[in-house]
């Protein structure tokens, strides 16, 4: 099958076109590397069955074409982390919506299926023992800047169902909770990455808040095997779908592990939202997905624990990756 990944130079992009490949399709990936990068995708390098294109989703004239020459799109480019989304908020907003925007709309004139990667974003600051995909949000203010990248991913989510219900569409929609591995960068807010690297290096490991908040964090190898059975099972056409792992930890317990399990002689400190994101910061307390249904519906359950997640990355910044 021709496949065209969007965001496939990224951390996940990259990992889902390398299990793509493995499988047989034929896949082009468009990246504009504003944090994808192409060393991610050194292992295609010379695939007679692997293209990399840079571009934008936000322009037309390149992304077009490729997807009236493909039978499948996973949209993944997205403006992603925190500290971007705070710091960029238009151009995050822009490429977030009208980018998704541009896809739909080719896919739809093509009759290509879309398979659209949202965020447990969408939740907002509801605080359950289990997210479900049905459930309500409940956000801040519309001009808290942090809040708006839930906000723009709630609208592609909107968009799609809309392309789905209207105009009969393929598509299927999942909701990504916090997702680590290899590849994955701390220079964007991202936790996990960023304590290991801290722990490895022996230095403090800073934490934002007083680290009582909650999450759950699920392997991107786990992941991209989710992104699979999802994508090309009948049952899940026109479906929202969590992907995540349900163990929780507190971030204060997160530091910790970390500094056992590398041996590290790194202390915590502890920074107020305030003073890392600016005034009016605004964080959620809790975030743990409920996956009932990805197990009803293509029998998906995580397999990796937490300790694997920790290693894995580690393995690859002692390699100097």
């Amino acid at each position: 099958m021709r496949i065209l990944v969007t965001g496939g130079a990224g951390f996940i992009g990259s990992h889902l076109c390398e299990r793509l490949i493995n499988d047989g399709h034929l896949v082009t990936a468009i990246d504009n590397f504003s944090t994808g990068r192409a060393s991610n995708l050194n292992s295609l390098e010379g695939s007679e069955n692997f293209t990399l294109v840079e571009g934008s989703i936000l322009d037309t004239e390149i992304l077009t074409p490729l997807i009236k020459d493909t039978e499948y799109v996973f949209h993944l480019a997205a403006a992603v982390g925190v500290f971007n989304i705070v710091n960029n908020p238009l151009a995050s907003l822009l490429t977030n919506i009208r980018g998704t925007e541009n896809v739909l709309e080719a896919a739809h004139i093509a009759k290509t299926p879309v398979f659209l990667t949202s965020s447990s974003e969408v939740y907002g600051k509801k605080i359950s023992d289990s997210l479900k995909e049905s459930d309500d949000r409940i956000l801040g203010s519309p001009v808290t800047l942090r809040w708006s990248y839930s906000e723009a991913k709630a609208i592609d989510e909107s968009l799609a169902y809309a392309y789905f219900i209207e105009k009969q569409l393929e598509t299927r929609i999942v909701r990504f909770f916090n997702t680590v591995g290899p590849r994955q960068l701390g220079a964007y807010g991202m936790v996990v990455p960023r304590f290991v690297k801290a722990a490895l290096a022996n230095e403090p490991i800073t934490i934002y808040g007083d680290g009582n908040q909650t999450r759950c964090f699920a392997h991107v190898y786990d992941v991209v095997e989710a992104v699979i059975a999802i994508a090309f099972a009948d049952n899940t056409i026109g479906k929202v779908i969590n992907i995540g792992n349900n163990f929780e930890i507190s971030i204060n317990g997160l530091a910790k592990k970390i500094i056992d399990e590398t041996g590290s002689k790194s202390e915590m400190v502890y920074v107020p939202y305030e003073e890392a994101y600016g005034d009016g910061f605004e964080d959620m307390e809790r975030r743990v997905p409920n996956i009932e249904l990805i197990n009803q519906l293509v029998g998906w359950k995580p397999k990796r624990d937490l300790s694997a997640m920790i290693s894995d990355i580690s393995v690859e910044m002692r390699r100097g990756s």
